[in-house]
C-alpha cells in the first residue's frame, strides 16, 4: 500500500507531529515520493538503516552542479543570481572540496577547544537566568536558548554585541525559504543583508585583524589559497546559521519534551549525572534537524528496493530513523537514561555536523542550570497553542513562554554553583 504524501509537509502544521506521518513511512512506503512545496519532487528515506546507508553512499552527491543536466538544471526552482555564492558552502560540495574545507575549520570545533568553552556558557546560562528570575516568566527562546549558541558563535567569530541579534532573524528567512517559493521571494532582502554583513566583516578582519575565526579564515586564504572569495563567505554564513540555529532548537525543544514528561524531567532533577544521557535522548527524540540536506543521485541504481534515476534529490529523514522501531525500543517515549542510544541527530559519514560537540554541550550546561535555578519551570500557555517554525529542513518553536519560580546559585570557581535564598 502506497502512503499519499501530505500536501502540508514542511508547513507549521505538519511540524507540530511529522512523527505518526513517518511511522505510516516506515511502515508501509519507507522509500517514497513527495513533492515538495516548491514544486520539485524527492525521494524521503525514512528507516534507520537505509538512512544510515544513504548518508554515506557516494553515489549521492551534494553537489548538484556536477550531477544534473542542463534539461535538469532548468526545471530547479530560480534562486536569485546573488544568493549563488552561498551554493559553495561546505554542506553543498563533496570530496575534495569538501576535504579541503572541512579541514580549514575542523580544529576550531575540536573537543578540546569546545571543552575550554565550558565556563563561558555556564557564565552565560546564569547571566541569562539572572535577568529572568525577577520576573518569574521568559520565553524560553527569545531570553535563554537562541542568546547562548548565538552569543557563543558570535565570540568565535569575533562579532559585535551590538550585530547578534540580527543573525536569527536573517537566518530564519533563509531556512524557510526551504519550504515555497513564496519563501524565496521574502528570504532575498534579508539573504542580500546577510551577505553584506559578512563582507563587511571579512573587510573589517583584512584591515584589522583579530584574535577570531574570521581572521584565521582569511589567513589561510592569504596564506595557501585555499578558499575562494565565494568559499569564504559561504563558509562564514554557514558557521553563524548552523552555529546556532540547532542549539536553540535542542533547548527550546527539548525542554518542551521533559515538560511534556514530568516522570523523565523529575529523574533529570534528582540524578544530574543524567545529563549527558538525556541530551542524546532530547536530540534523538525532538528532531531540531527533521530532514538532512538534500543529496542527489549520480546514476540510475537501486536502492531499498527502489530504483532512484540519475538527477533525483533524495532526503534522509533524521526525524523518522530516531523513532525506528528496528532500532529503538518504545521508540516515542521519552527515556533519559537511555542506552545505547545511536540516534542519528548529527547526521553521518563525511557530513556529520561539525559543531556536534559543541552543540551537546551548550545543551548539557543550559538545561541543567534551567533546572538548577528554577523550582517548578512549566508552561505560561497550553501546549496547543505553542507554534512551530515552517521550513523542510529544522524543526523548532517560535516562542516557548514559561513560567517559574526562581532559585538563586552563583558559580564557584567555573564550575560547583552554591545555592543562595530564592530570588524573589
Amino acid at each position: 500500500m502506497t502512503v499519499l504524501a501530505p500536501l502540508k509537509i514542511g508547513t507549521a502544521e505538519f511540524k507540530a507531529d511529522p512523527f505518526s506521518y513517518y511511522r505510516r513511512l516506515r511502515d508501509e512506503s519507507p522509500v517514497h515520493r513527495v513533492t515538495l512545496p516548491d514544486g520539485q519532487s524527492a525521494w524521503l528515506v525514512t528507516r534507520y538503516d537505509d538512512v544510515v546507508a544513504a548518508l554515506k553512499d557516494e553515489r549521492l552527491a551534494k553537489n548538484h552542479f556536477r550531477v544534473l543536466t542542463p534539461e535538469q538544471h532548468a526545471r530547479r526552482p530560480w534562486i536569485p543570481a546573488s544568493f549563488r555564492p552561498l551554493a559553495r558552502n561546505m554542506l553543498n560540495v563533496d570530496p575534495p572540496d569538501h576535504t579541503r574545507l572541512r579541514a580549514l575549520v575542523q580544529q576550531a570545533f575540536s573537543p578540546r577547544l569546545v571543552e575550554g568553552m565550558r565556563e563561558r556558557i555556564e557564565s552565560l546560562s546564569h547571566e541569562l537566568l539572572d535577568r529572568a528570575a525577577a520576573r518569574g516568566r521568559m520565553d524560553l527562546i527569545r531570553d535563554y536558548a537562541l542568546p547562548i549558541p548565538t552569543t557563543i558563535i558570535a565570540e568565535m567569530l569575533g562579532v559585535g554585541v551590538e550585530d547578534r541579534h540580527k543573525f536569527n532573524r536573517w537566518s530564519n528567512r533563509i531556512l524557510a525559504a526551504s519550504g515555497s517559493r513564496w519563501g524565496m521571494m521574502r528570504a532575498i532582502p534579508s539573504g542580500l543583508l546577510f551577505m553584506r554583513f559578512v563582507r563587511r566583516l571579512i573587510q573589517q578582519r583584512h584591515q584589522r585583524p583579530g584574535n577570531d575565526l574570521i581572521t584565521a579564515l582569511i589567513g589561510a586564504k592569504q596564506a595557501q589559497d585555499v578558499f575562494s572569495d565565494d568559499e569564504l563567505l559561504a563558509m562564514i554564513i554557514l558557521l553563524i546559521i548552523a552555529g546556532h540555529e540547532t542549539t536553540v532548537n535542542l533547548i527550546a525543544s527539548g525542554m518542551l519534551a521533559l515538560l511534556e514528561h514530568p516522570a523523565q524531567l523529575a529523574r533529570l532533577r534528582q540524578d544530574p549525572t543524567l545529563i549527558k544521557s538525556a541530551v542524546e535522548e532530547l536530540l534523538r527524540y525532538t528532531a531540531a534537524v527533521e530532514l538532512a540536506t538534500e543529496r542527489y543521485v549520480t546514476e540510475d541504481f537501486e536502492f531499498a528496493g527502489v530504483r532512484f534515476a540519475h538527477g533525483d534529490m533524495v532526503f534522509a529523514v533524521l526525524a523518522s530513523a530516531n523513532r525506528d522501531e528496528r532500532q529503538f525500543a518504545d521508540p516515542d517515549a521519552l527515556d533519559v537514561s537511555r542506552e545505547p542510544n545511536r540516534h542519528v541527530a548529527f547526521g553521518q559519514g563525511i557530513h556529520f555536523c561539525l559543531g556536534a560537540s559543541l552543540a551537546r554541550l551548550e545543551g548539557q550546561i543550559a538545561i541543567q542550570a534551567l533546572l538548577d535555578r528554577t523550582a517548578d519551570l512549566r508552561l505560561a500557555i497550553e501546549s496547543s497553542a505553542l507554534k512551530w517554525r515552517s521550513g523542510l529542513l529544522l524543526r523548532g518553536l517560535k516562542a516557548l513562554p514559561v513560567r517559574f519560580t526562581p532559585r538563586h546559585k552563583t558559580l564557584q570557581s567555573g564550575r560547583a554553583l552554591e545555592e543562595h535564598a530564592p530570588l524573589l
